[in-house]
């Protein structure tokens, strides 16, 4: 999930905390990050929450209400998400690719119906609500172990080369050289696993380091990347910055 107000901290919201940590070393082929986002008492205006695009799968756990966590994942377009006045989301941000459990199994977007699947998600859920996030790490990680346990979750060795050798990829072409498969496999095995065509992978990854501040050059031209941003979210760069604050 994208936050609206930063990728520049100074930009955040003073009433809203948006807390990163990183797994330990040996979930770091598997877990992006865990994630904690929170008001401080009621806010005067909703919070809107902007999500690009993107080929991960978040644990949601809703900290104001404990029957309401799952699995989620984004759709294919920018989505926005109406926060209310005070919320308080834990999130496990999973790597891009490296769920292999059924697509079925997922929910589309924000988790906001209770659970009823046969993960521990309630039984964590409701542990959590005793400890603060700098003291829940390891019933997150014991989660984690279990998705691997059950081979729900498990490293992908695709995406993983292709992050790893982002700046050496201009083409679909050179991500499938990378990953050692034929065009025809990488669309297959990307599509399978991320639910985005190469093409449309790459366009995202670019977009986001984008907007992360680093350069486009990756683009053949202003027109260009202004197109593939407004094709990803619905808006030219100049509008998603004004009304996103970014």
């Amino acid at each position: 999930m994208y936050n609206p107000k930063g990728n520049g901290k100074e930009k955040s919201v003073r009433e809203v905390a948006f807390t990163e940590v990183e797994p330990p070393a040996h979930l770091q082929g598997i877990v992006h990050r865990f994630l904690e986002l929170n008001t401080h008492g009621d806010l005067p205006e909703d919070y809107r929450f902007h999500a690009l695009p993107d080929a991960c799968t978040y644990v949601v756990f809703d900290q104001l209400n404990r029957d309401i966590t799952g699995l989620a994942r984004l759709r294919a377009q920018s989505e926005e998400f109406n926060l209310g006045k005070s919320f308080h989301f834990i999130n496990i941000r999973f790597l891009p690719g490296v769920w292999q459990g059924a697509p079925e199994q997922l929910a589309q977007g924000m988790v906001n119906l209770p659970y009823a699947g046969d993960l521990p998600l309630l039984e964590i859920n409701r542990k959590l609500a005793a400890r603060k996030f700098g003291d829940i790490q390891d019933l997150l990680v014991g989660l984690v172990e279990h998705l691997i346990d059950q081979k729900l979750v498990a490293p992908n060795p695709v995406t993983e080369r292709i992050f790893q050798h982002l700046d050496d990829i201009l083409t679909v072409g050179d991500m499938a050289e990378l990953s050692n498969l034929s065009p025809r496999q990488l669309q297959r095995t990307l599509k399978k696993t991320t639910g985005f065509a190469p093409h449309d992978l790459l366009k995202i990854l670019r977009l986001q380091q984008s907007l992360n501040g680093n350069d486009t050059w990756s683009y053949a031209d202003q027109s260009h990347f202004i197109h593939s941003f407004r094709k990803a979210t619905g808006y030219t760069p100049g509008k998603y910055a004004r009304k996103f604050d970014v």
